[in-house]
């Protein structure tokens, strides 16, 4: 078994992408846009996982997971996130610099990275992402270990 991605709907195509790819550091890796249905598939890879080969001409090989974006063209009201879904993870190599960078970029941390280990924050379509600090926790620093939390994750 191999884990492919992970399927997020979008309103805001645009706005995803900023979240995912610009503050985050995510990687388009490939789109495809279906008149039919009138929707378009963004697959973002993880800014580690941008180098990894191509994928392999068989579908469903994919050579890292990924995230796909899935933005339906005619959808003008907000997505129910649901009770079955829960956050997505990644793994950053600076948790404070991560999270100051998400900050720049106007994206709130609502469970800030107190113990130097793990935060919160959502994208535009209230999806919650959980950022893990890779390797040991980061010894507490101001100013997130003095922050408290804030909304929902």
């Amino acid at each position: 078994m191999t884990f492919l991605h992970t399927m997020l709907r979008v309103r805001d195509l645009d706005a995803a992408l900023a979240f995912w790819c610009t503050a985050l550091g995510f990687v388009e890796s490939r789109r495809s846009r279906h008149e039919a249905g009138r929707f378009t598939l963004v697959f973002l890879r993880a800014p580690g996982d941008a180098a990894a080969p191509e994928r392999a001409s068989e579908p469903g090989r994919a050579s890292a997971p990924e995230i796909e974006l899935t933005f339906n063209w005619d959808q003008t009201e907000p997505y129910s996130a649901g009770r079955s879904f829960g956050h997505v993870a990644v793994g950053v190599d600076d948790i404070y610099a991560a999270c100051a960078r998400l900050e720049a970029h106007g994206v709130p941390v609502l469970r800030p990275p107190r113990d130097g280990r793990m935060a919160f924050v959502r994208s535009p379509d209230e999806q919650s992402v959980e950022l893990l600090q890779r390797g040991p926790a980061l010894a507490p620093a101001e100013p997130w270990m003095s922050r408290l939390n804030s909304g929902v994750w």
